[in-house]
């Protein structure tokens, strides 16, 4: 007896949806229809058990999917309860109050840096450095990320973001050893170093690598605090036109290869002509046990 398999429509992430899927998401629109977007996205989270290893459902991940659905035409959502609110884009023309002097050296001649997570307090102020003096500007972050300020004698000498991994990064997944079934448990377990910012007037040798360093002492039992769950693996992607990773190499990072040079654009991949070197700690001596067994 030949069974038929229907054919995928479209793909988010690692999930396949195909007619019977679509049929699934309009008749939960149409069920929901008046009680709005945010409401259908969490009743698609129940659904189809869409829960964050914190327990937490995925609703930013359906609220995404869902919007690329419409786009593709394949679903109509109700109009937004309310007007969409972030369309202005933020200029950070206030500048927050902060130590801004010149520091030079190596850090033998300071106190040691003290790293912390960002606190509501300071939101402004991580947002308005990296807005304003980092090439790349303010980062997206959703989902689970962890922001870090670093200070000495109360003066910010860095800011870091940490990010939910990559999807697709082929030289990654070969050191790891794993496979797409794999990958899709396990992708939970390894963070991004998304931004790493040193202001132009902080000129204090070996600086970087020891920022790196108390950053990744910390940032495993900072993301179960957060989210219930550790981290064994961190990565990061170096510009190799602007850089040439030496903070990461000093830190004892270790270069797995390059990126082909393609970006996520939506939900799918588009070529910059712009390679990036890959970088990646271990955070524990048995790593890969964690990212390849059912233990981590």
């Amino acid at each position: 007896m030949e069974i038929y398999m229907e054919k995928p429509v479209f793909r988010y992430r690692a999930r396949q949806l195909d007619s019977e899927d679509i049929r699934f998401i309009e008749a939960l629109i149409k069920e929901h229809y008046q009680r709005g977007r945010s409401h259908i996205s969490k009743a698609l989270c129940e659904a189809w058990q869409w829960i964050q290893p914190n327990g937490k459902l995925k609703e930013y991940a359906a609220r995404d999917l869902l919007l690329r659905l419409e786009e593709r035409g394949l679903i109509a959502l109700p109009p937004r309860l309310r007007p969409k609110n972030n369309l202005k884009k933020k200029s950070f023309d206030q500048i927050p109050l902060f130590l801004q002097e010149p520091l030079n050296g190596s850090v033998g001649e300071h106190d040691r840096p003290c790293i912390e997570l960002v606190q509501s307090q300071d939101n402004y102020l991580w947002d308005y450095l990296l807005h304003h003096y980092h090439y790349l500007g303010l980062p997206k972050l959703v989902g689970e990320y962890l922001r870090y300020l670093v200070t000495i004698k109360g003066q910010v000498v860095a800011c870091l973001s940490w990010a939910s991994a990559a999807w697709k990064v082929k030289a990654r997944d070969q050191f790891i050893g794993w496979d797409e079934t794999t990958k899709q448990r396990k992708l939970h377990l390894i963070a991004n170093n998304t931004r790493f910012l040193i202001p132009d007037w902080v000129k204090v040798r070996h600086l970087a690598s020891q920022v790196l360093a108390l950053s990744l002492r910390q940032l495993s039992s900072d993301w179960q605090r957060m989210y219930g769950h550790p981290i064994h693996l961190a990565e990061t992607f170096v510009d190799i036109s602007r850089f040439q990773g030496t903070c990461y190499r000093a830190a004892n990072w270790v270069f797995v290869g390059q990126s082909k040079g393609n970006a996520k654009k939506g939900n799918t991949y588009r070529y910059h002509g712009q390679p990036k070197a890959i970088y990646l700690y271990p955070l524990h001596r048995h790593f890969r046990r964690y990212l390849l067994d059912d233990q981590g």
